[in-house]
């Protein structure tokens, strides 16, 4: 299957669930580019962005799982088909 290269936009308010989504991110961790964490602490939220290189199937696995857990929101924008050529 094709590899896609994406970037994973995560907003987590609920402190409790900051383990699970590490979890998480640890099981997934050889499609992780990189990762930034933001602690947005006027909001008390924390902003997350990953650029991951996996199958579209993988992507979909993971942000869905973080999608299920509470008090976390997450959004993906895939790169274009073209993203090979350079």
């Amino acid at each position: 299957m094709d590899e896609r290269v994406a970037v994973i936009g995560i907003i987590v308010t609920n402190r409790d669930s900051v383990e699970a989504l590490n979890a998480l991110l640890h099981e997934y961790a050889d499609h992780i580019i990189g990762r930034m964490g933001i602690p947005y602490r006027q909001r008390k939220i924390n902003i997350i962005s990953l650029a991951v290189d996996a199958p579209q199937n993988v992507i979909s696995a993971l942000t869905g799982r973080i999608g299920k857990l509470a008090g976390v929101r997450v959004k993906t924008a895939y790169a274009g088909a073209d993203s090979d050529a350079a």
